[in-house]
């Protein structure tokens, strides 16, 4: 549904976006990483036809982007980080002008379609300045759905909520599945963990990583991590786990709780268990422990040192240039 091919974009000597290819599948909810400056939004805007790419090619439902904007706009839901909302407008009255302006047949319908999706329904008359962050969130994305798109490209759709409201549009987004296909923009690692069912990482312009978060955390660990709890005096059990062969070290998290890197490709939470059974201790845990998304991410971008470094791709003013994302 998203194709995306050697795609780049400069701004005089920077490099935003480079040769940057993927594919988002229909129904996929993929999310697009990446630390400021990296070009995730330069992307966002390429796909969207607001910037036309220096090289390389995407489509959407199978339009190109550029040479045939106007019909892949039409397959497009766009959330930019700051929705250009109108204050004045009540909620289906500014719904209902973006729907005119998308040539949208039986607007009411399609209002009242996009108001239930995103339950704003009992917000319809009021005027969007007496709205809520979060309800404002809730009416942008509304007008991104309010033609039915195939594809949503949402950026930061949670950025300044509070941790309920980040849960209700989360949970939005995840009932929207199957139904659009969407490419997610984020800072708030857990969500992407809790919402998409892949990742997509860039640096630099580039990318560094695509998988799943569980797959990508399998292929950057260098060693294997087990997590241990017991009851009772743990005091001599470090140095116990630590002679059971293939463990690399123990590390004493609490006290009664360790974790334990172990040599990749073996399995020893049976030797480990049969350890703490022989010394005497209660095994109360024992399991794998995976690399968080925002281990991988650190991992993955650990190059950049400063903010001047994270912004380096790309120019922080116009007029010839794209803001830093």
């Amino acid at each position: 549904m998203i194709d995306v091919e050697e795609l780049t974009k400069t701004f005089g000597p920077r490099t935003a976006v480079d040769s940057l290819s993927f594919h988002v599948e229909k129904g996929e909810i993929v999310g697009f990483l990446g630390p400021n400056g990296a070009g995730k939004t330069t992307t966002m805007r390429m796909l969207t036809s607001y910037l036309p790419p220096t090289q390389g090619r995407a489509s959407i439902a199978g339009f190109d982007t550029f040479t045939k904007s106007l019909e892949a706009r039409r397959h497009i839901g766009y959330m930019p980080e700051t929705v250009p909302l109108y204050p004045e407008m009540s909620v289906a009255g500014y719904l209902d002008f973006m729907a005119a302006l998308r040539k949208v047949p039986n607007r009411r319908a399609a209002v009242n379609r996009a108001m239930k999706a995103t339950n704003i329904e009992d917000r319809a008359r009021m005027n969007i300045g007496k709205l809520s962050k979060g309800y404002r969130q809730r009416v942008g994305l509304a007008q991104a759905l309010v033609h039915d798109p195939d594809v949503l490209i949402l950026d930061e759709p949670t950025i300044g909520l509070d941790p309920r409201q980040i849960i209700e549009v989360r949970e939005l987004i995840k009932g929207l599945a199957g139904q659009h296909t969407i490419l997610l923009s984020t800072h708030i690692l857990p969500e992407v963990e809790q919402v998409c069912s892949r990742v997509l990482i860039i640096h630099k312009g580039k990318l560094v990583a695509e998988d799943t978060p569980e797959s990508l955390g399998t292929r950057l660990r260098s060693v294997e991590r087990i997590g241990l709890q017991v009851s009772g005096d743990g005091a001599a059990l470090a140095q116990a786990l630590a002679a059971v062969p293939g463990v690399q070290e123990v590390k004493t998290v609490t006290n009664g709780r360790y974790e334990i890197s172990a040599t990749p490709g073996q399995d020893i939470r049976a030797q480990l268990a049969a350890t703490v059974v022989r010394g005497g201790w209660g095994l109360l845990e024992l399991a794998r422990v995976g690399m968080s998304l925002e281990e991988i991410f650190l991992e993955l971008t650990q190059e950049e040192s400063s903010a001047a470094q994270e912004s380096s791709n790309e120019p922080m003013n116009p007029p010839d240039s794209e803001p830093a994302n």
